[in-house]
């Protein structure tokens, strides 16, 4: 059985962690950023080269003050969700309601460049409708993370800061073993855009 999943790129944060370093005008989605290929691309515009082909359903959500991520997203067929709220519940949440009749959603963070396209193959490959498909190195839980049919109305349901942490209590776990440390590197620093 073939499921319809999107996924959704969550790109409305701030990035006051990168700002702080590099400058208040550095927007931390849009600096370049040597990929796993050797090629340089923005941060966001990785994270798009990397989805398998297979995710035909691609929603960015993001702030209306990135039109250049905009721009790049949808050269990378995905639709867009404008959002004034930098926080990660609104964000998951706007992101499923532009797509509610789906089978499952893969949430994953644009500034997240490294993951391997085999690892996000592998972790929608986990994805079931009551349960949670979660990748994972040495023990420790990575993105991006799927999520079936059944927590829609709960994904719809988050609001402000908080992410989607709260749903996996109670719920069934797809641990998805990986050997790709792209899974937990985030580009909270600059210098955090070279790979190692």
């Amino acid at each position: 059985m073939s499921q319809s999943i999107g996924v959704i790129i969550l790109a409305a944060g701030s990035g006051s962690r990168f700002r702080q370093v590099a400058g208040p005008d550095k927007d931390k989605l849009l600096a370049d950023c040597t990929g796993r290929d050797g090629a340089v691309r923005s941060v966001i515009e990785q994270v798009l080269v990397n989805l398998p082909a297979s995710l035909e359903k691609r929603v960015l959500v993001t702030s209306p003050e990135r039109p250049q991520a905009i721009r790049m997203a949808q050269a990378y067929g995905c639709d867009f969700v404008e959002l004034d709220s930098p926080g990660l519940g609104d964000s998951i949440a706007a992101g499923v309601q532009a797509c509610p009749d789906l089978d499952g959603w893969l949430i994953l963070l644009g500034d997240m460049p490294f993951i391997l396209p085999s690892s996000i193959e592998q972790v929608v490959a986990g994805i079931r409708e009551d349960g949670i498909s979660v990748p994972v190195l040495a023990g420790e839980y990575g993105h991006p993370v799927g999520f079936g049919r059944e927590f829609g109305a709960k994904l719809m349901a988050l609001t402000g800061d908080r992410g989607a942490k709260v749903l996996f209590a109670g719920a069934r776990v797809v641990e998805v073993p990986v050997d790709d440390p792209g899974v937990t590197w985030d580009v909270d620093v600059p210098e955090a855009l070279t790979f190692k």
